[in-house]
């Protein structure tokens, strides 16, 4: 069955689909040569299922891949162990949580165009995660905006700084009106999010000059509509060559070394299925959990660039899309979302 088909039996979206495929979890049974299309048997329903549900836990792929390829009793004993380690991890969370605590010494109008509706905190999260590639420039104020797109099943934020790119695509309580699109004021985004939170669910009434969001039992904010026209951001993407280097990484080992490691610029290091981070100045490297497939590489980046991409990655693990030591890194995670950020690397020495 193709793609779409398969999605909607096993419950994941499609681009899920490609993450799990990608990442080498769940490959298509067939690829069209030809055309590139993907095909499933109905044999991997149940396993695309099982996979999704372990997913909405937050197991990470690898744990994932050894549950999936284990025995049915293995793999339960594996899920216990999983289960047992986050609950571990809340209980000591809680404890610490309460010495915090008591170290604090308490306890603590216009005409509608088009209409849409989302889930309130679903929406608060995606703007978050793209407002960090956004930026206030003279003379370019539409690289401080988002642009909202409105599809027959979709709605995609997506924001440019020229150095990152973040897109997030959420699917809507129900189908929009029409079809819509709009640079919307990033300031004016980001001063709704907590009132979005709030909500359940938030209507979003697009008129000619911005939008209305309108949450549920809460009171309405009208976001502006920027008069710049948004970059052609597709057409960049569409000219990007072919991955050459594929690094699926655990998050928050990632994010651990990135931080552990103040400097100015950090490498990305791929050789030999492994893969490790380390600072300009020569400081000591740092191995990541990482599976690692094509070309051995090293690649640069500023701790500014790098960081905000991989910090708003949903999911426990990240796939890193490299294309040579000088080209936009594909920064991908699907779980919860579709959330993809691109990221410019720089030269050791140089900024960005």
């Amino acid at each position: 069955m193709p793609i779409g088909v398969f999605a909607l039996r096993s419950g994941l979206t499609s681009s899920a689909l490609r993450f799990y495929a990608d990442s080498g979890l769940l490959p298509p049974a067939e690829v069209d040569q030809a055309s590139g299309y993907r095909y499933y048997s109905a044999e991997q329903v149940a396993t695309a299922a099982v996979l999704r549900q372990l997913r909405e836990i937050a197991m990470p792929l690898r744990a994932v891949e050894e549950v999936l390829a284990a025995g049915s009793e293995e793999a339960s004993r594996l899920v216990d162990e999983y289960v047992a380690g986050v609950v571990a991890h809340a209980a000591d969370a809680q404890r610490r949580a309460a010495v915090i605590k008591a170290s604090l010494g308490g306890e603590p109008s216009s005409p509608v165009v088009g209409v849409v509706g989302l889930k309130g905190p679903v929406l608060a999260d995606a703007v978050e995660q793209v407002l960090t590639a956004t930026a206030h420039e003279p003379g370019m104020p539409v690289l401080g905006g988002v642009l909202i797109e409105t599809g027959p099943d979709a709605v995609t934020l997506t924001a440019t700084n020229r150095y990152r790119l973040a897109t997030r695509t959420l699917v809507p309580t129900e189908p929009p009106a029409i079809t819509w699109s709009a640079a919307i004021d990033g300031d004016d985004l980001r001063s709704a999010t907590v009132e979005l939170r709030r909500s359940a669910v938030v209507t979003i009434d697009s008129t000619p000059h911005g939008m209305w969001l309108r949450p549920a039992g809460g009171d309405d904010r009208h976001c502006r509509q920027l008069a710049e026209r948004f970059p052609d951001h597709r057409r960049m993407l569409a000219a990007l060559p072919a991955v050459s280097t594929r690094v699926v990484v655990a998050l928050r080992p990632l994010l651990r070394a990135l931080e552990e490691h103040p400097g100015e610029r950090i490498a990305l290091h791929v050789s030999g299925g492994d893969a490790s981070v380390r600072p300009t100045g020569g400081g000591a490297e740092i191995p990541l959990p990482a599976t690692t497939t094509g070309d051995d590489l090293e690649i640069w980046f500023d701790l500014t660039t790098l960081y905000p991409a991989v910090s708003t990655a949903v999911g426990p693990d990240v796939l890193l899309d490299l294309r040579g030591p000088e080209r936009p890194v594909t920064i991908r995670s699907a779980d919860r979302g579709d959330l993809t950020t691109l990221a410019m690397p720089t030269r050791p020495g140089h900024c960005t």
